[in-house]
């Protein structure tokens, strides 16, 4: 394989580079020094050496990313034909290099003084533009990450303010490993400069993305992870400590955070590492097909996709037991107990439903006897049917079963008083046989908690919840424009510019969706997405969806091949710093 810097097309290039660190090993700082640098080779290298695209950021990463994120909206919405934010019409080439050039957001790679006087501009072909834009966005949002870090450092983490109202364990609990995190992203950083001082013209990022997630980007799974007992603990002593409470307000008030809070900081590490994987899928879904760009750009995507992974895994599996044993502290079981902590085990939805009994006329489903509650505990392999204590606190089981032998049948078609009622059927319950309940929701004028509990209970019951893979390009999508943190273990939490397949929709105002760019299903409300009307849009979503997917199956396959082993470092990179 051809080194990268041979494939490098270079308007400007920079050798002779030394990396050299401070000698204090516990607070490592990079800096690029040039030897032998000759008057000549100045004055050529001089454009490149002026970007200083660190320096220039002034943008701290919560407003990129929401900025950018409204941008991205905005972008759809101009293809999609609806009317944005600004004036006039746009060609869709042009409108995509206009992502991030406002006052509130990153410069774009076309706009650098180097690249216009270079005359590149001229020559390439939009296509080429587009990607060099997306490969200089993960550039700057990486320096507007570690400016935010920077911050999190100097404003909060070493100052007097804070260090002398904590104790040292309580530091360990806000702060965590963020020094790690904050090492790694100066290392990343510095790499990303370097490659655009070697030329205006960027040849790759995706490589240096896969060396770093390779070798040093594990501290985020730490950091991540720990993040519930971060704000489980910052809860605890914004109670205790009155002192601590007074300063972080006056921290937070400064002109220098622009009104940002302390939690929008914590949370920096796990925001970052899901947007750079994203970031490079949008590179990947530029690059040419077949190309080394493609090969790099999905090796990258590999190692961010197994980190995100382990970071949600970490999470969910620490939450999970947490709610489990809080769960069967509460159960008393009637005759035959079932062991209900496993770590293969999480809650999936619980609640009350009232079950129906006697004969089923109209004249006896008006009678409220004709009822009585009973709370269901869903988990992904097992159903607890209970009843409610007096007091509320204890739960008596009266029945269990697989959820794999769990079916449903909705009566809706069979009138209007059956309207929010279903079927239950446990073809093999505790005691080996099978039975039957009629059940309704709360109130008969919503169906969405019947559609949630059959769709829980039965998630294949209905042919129409297909797979991404399954869907067709004119199958229905909407793209997210309002955050959403779900509230029920059903509920899928969105991010704004999520684009997602919409595998139910009720007259409630809620959606039940799948997330394309990883899969991930859940209820959400009608208000925070938007339709997508275009099919060409829908198509193209699809197309690139798809793509993503064959580069997850193809870095699968690698895996496989390689019996689960992760080369120590990338064959295809070597950084440009040290430490000493």
């Amino acid at each position: 394989m051809e080194e990268l810097s041979e494939r490098t097309t270079s308007a400007c290039t920079m050798q002779d580079n030394d990396i050299h660190t401070t000698a204090d090993p516990d607070n490592i700082t990079l800096r690029l020094v040039r030897n032998g640098d000759s008057p000549q080779k100045m004055a050529v290298e001089n454009s490149c050496r002026n970007l200083n695209i660190v320096k220039s950021v002034d943008v701290l990463y919560q407003e990129y990313r929401d900025t950018s994120k409204q941008q991205e909206i905005e972008q759809r919405r101009q293809r999609d034909g609806l009317p944005t934010a600004g004036s006039g019409v746009t060609a869709v080439p042009t409108l995509q290099l206009q992502l991030r050039n406002s006052m509130h957001s990153l410069s774009l790679w076309q706009n650098l003084e180097a690249v216009k006087d270079s005359g590149l501009l001229k020559t390439l072909e939009t296509k080429e533009t587009i990607l060099q834009e997306a490969m200089f966005e993960l550039v700057t949002s990486e320096a507007s990450y570690y400016k935010s870090l920077e911050l999190l450092e100097t404003h909060f983490l070493r100052n007097p303010l804070l260090v002398n109202t904590l104790s040292q364990s309580d530091m360990h609990f806000l702060f965590s490993n963020i020094e790690d995190i904050m090492k790694a992203s100066e290392r990343f950083l510095m790499d990303l400069e370097h490659r655009i001082e070697e030329s205006i013209l960027i040849s790759d990022v995706c490589d240096i993305v896969h060396f770093h997630a390779v070798n040093h980007f594990q501290v985020f799974i730490s950091y991540v992870i720990n993040q519930a007992y971060q704000e489980k603990n910052y809860r605890r002593i914004l109670q205790e400590n009155a002192i601590f409470r007074e300063n972080i307000s006056i921290l937070e008030k400064q002109p220098k955070v622009k009104g940002l809070s302390f939690t929008s900081f914590l949370i920096l590490p796990f925001q970052r590492i899901t947007r750079l994987k994203l970031l490079v899928q949008n590179i990947l879904k530029k690059v040419e097909e077949n190309s080394e760009s493609e090969k790099t750009a999905i090796l990258a995507h590999q190692e961010l996709e197994r980190i995100v992974k382990e970071c949600n895994e970490g999470v969910r599996k620490m939450s999970r037991t947490q709610e489990l044993i809080s769960i069967e502290k509460t159960l008393e079981f009637k005759s035959k107990s079932v062991p209900v902590i496993s770590h293969s085990r999480w809650l999936l939805k619980k609640g009350e439903v009232q079950q129906m009994s006697g004969p089923k006329s109209t004249r006896t489903m008006r009678s409220r006897k004709l009822y009585h509650p009973i709370y269901l505990f869903l988990f992904n392999n097992l159903l607890l049917i209970t009843k409610r204590s007096s007091s509320g606190e204890k739960y008596q089981v009266l029945d269990s079963c697989s959820r794999s032998m769990l079916r449903t049948e909705d009566l809706e078609d069979q009138g209007q008083m059956l309207a929010c009622a279903f079927v239950l059927k446990l073809l093999e319950n505790q005691e080996d046989r099978e039975v039957s309940y009629m059940l309704k929701t709360e109130s008969i004028s919503d169906k969405l908690d019947k559609l949630r509990w059959i769709y829980a209970l039965t998630p294949n019951r209905r042919t129409r919840f297909l797979s991404t893979s399954a869907h067709q390009p004119d199958s229905a999508q909407v793209q997210c424009i309002q955050s959403y943190s779900s509230q029920e273990p059903d509920e899928l939490s969105v991010e704004m510019a999520d684009v997602l397949h919409i595998l139910e929709c009720t007259d409630d105002g809620w959606m039940l969706g799948e997330r394309l760019h990883d899969g991930e299903r859940g209820w959400f409300p009608i208000r925070v997405v938007e339709r997508i009307k275009s099919a060409e849009v829908r198509a193209q979503n699809l197309k690139e969806c798809q793509r993503i997917q064959q580069a997850q199956e193809g870095a699968q396959g690698s895996r496989a091949a390689s019996r689960g082993r992760r080369p120590a470092k990338s064959p295809q990179y070597t950084p440009t710093w040290t430490d000493l």
